[in-house]
């Protein structure tokens, strides 16, 4: 009998929720599930993660972590080039007016220029091709974000990650916009970077 009326008591205990209550849980649950676990607003976890010191990390999943320490510029860009990750090579992706929104894939200098575009409009204002990025900015390594290019290819060092849509030196063989395990070869590459950074 006692065991009994403990079960009725945690029963009652349990759902008994107020409706006003219910109603927006069950409203977070909905938009949670729509939007892969966050709220409408909230930047997307996976593409703003920190780590400390002043270098990212390749995370499991591909994405980058931007160093705490970097300037806010860097961690925009790390979380520009974040959101088009995974996507596939197309030549001439990444060039139009929307800044690639539109498009299936990216090529290497639209992913370069996606990633510094994210930066804010001040770093870069609309894409370029690589030959053309054998002039912007200024010449040599930077200390937080580098472009190597030729008339033939481009990639960037952000953070000491290689964004890159070649495979070169990556065991995965995965071609389009990643973050590279390891940097590669930049024989016949001009260095350049964003001024200041």
């Amino acid at each position: 009998m006692m065991r009994r009326a403990l079960l009725l008591t945690l029963t009652f205990t349990c759902t008994a929720v107020p409706a006003a209550e219910a109603s927006t849980s069950a409203s977070k649950r909905a938009q949670s599930a729509a939007t892969g676990g966050q709220a409408y607003g909230e930047p997307n976890p996976a593409t703003v993660q920190r780590v400390a010191g002043a270098k990212a990390k390749l995370l499991p999943n591909g994405l980058a972590a931007a160093p705490e320490s970097a300037p806010d510029e860097v961690k925009r860009m790390i979380e520009a080039a974040n959101g088009i990750v995974g996507r596939p090579y197309q030549y001439g992706g990444g060039h139009d007016e929307t800044w690639g929104a539109d498009d299936r894939g990216y090529d290497c200098s639209g992913t370069v220029s996606f990633a510094l575009h994210g930066a804010g409009d001040e770093m870069l204002d609309s894409p370029l091709d690589s030959s053309s990025f054998m002039k912007w900015g200024e010449a040599g390594i930077g200390e937080w974000a580098t472009v190597y290019t030729n008339p033939g290819h481009a990639f960037a060092v952000i953070a000491g990650l290689r964004l890159d849509t070649s495979a070169a030196g990556d065991p995965s063989g995965a071609k389009g916009p990643r973050w590279r395990p390891a940097l590669r070869s930049t024989r016949g590459f001009k260095a350049r970077h964003p001024e200041g950074l």
